[in-house]
C-alpha cells in the first residue's frame, strides 16, 4: 500500500516531538555538569564527583558530559541526530547500571532519605534516543541538508 505525503508529515512531526524535549532534557542536564548552571556543580567538581563517589574516571566522564550537551544540541537541532542518540543511549545505559539500578524501577516521588531513583526516567529517555537511532532526525532536522 502506498504512503500518502500526509503520513510521511505525520512521521516526521512523530520525531519532532521525539527530539525536541530530548534534547531540551540533555541540554539542560549536560549544562548542569558542564557549565554549573541551573543548580549543577559544573565542570571540575563533576569529574571529582563521578571519580569519588561512582568510580568513573575522568575521561569518561567527560565523554558522557559531551554526549550529554553536545548530543543534546545535536538533537534538538536534528544535527548529527543519530550519533547524538548513540551517545545518549550509552550514556543512559551506564547510568541505569551505575546508578539507578540499586534503586529498583520507580522515581522516589516522595524524596524518602537514603534511597535514590529508580531506572523508570531513564529507561523512557533511552527509548526516546534508540528511537532517533532508529529513524534518524526527520523532515525537520538540520541531516536533511548535510546527507542530501
Amino acid at each position: 500500500m502506498a504512503r500518502s505525503s500526509s503520513d510521511s508529515t505525520l512521521d516526521s512531526l512523530a520525531v519532532l516531538f521525539l527530539r525536541v524535549p530530548l534534547g531540551m532534557v540533555f541540554v539542560a542536564h549536560g549544562s548542569q555538569k558542564l557549565l554549573g548552571l541551573f543548580g549543577g556543580a559544573g565542570l571540575t567538581a563533576t569529574l571529582k564527583n563521578f571519580e569519588v563517589h561512582m568510580g568513573i574516571p575522568p575521561i569518561l566522564t567527560l565523554l558522557a558530559i559531551i554526549a550529554e550537551f553536545g548530543g543534546g544540541l545535536g538533537i534538538l537541532a536534528g544535527l548529527l541526530t543519530r550519533l547524538s542518540a548513540v551517545g545518549i543511549s550509552v550514556t543512559m545505559a551506564v547510568a541505569i547500571y551505575k546508578v539507578h539500578w540499586a534503586n529498583g524501577f520507580f522515581l522516589n516521588w516522595f524524596c524518602a532519605a537514603g534511597r535514590g531513583h529508580g531506572t523508570e526516567y531513564n529507561i523512557a529517555l533511552l527509548g526516546m534516543a534508540l528511537a532517533l537511532v532508529v529513524t534518524g532526525g526527520g523532515r525537520w532536522a538540520l541531516d536533511r541538508f548535510i546527507w542530501k
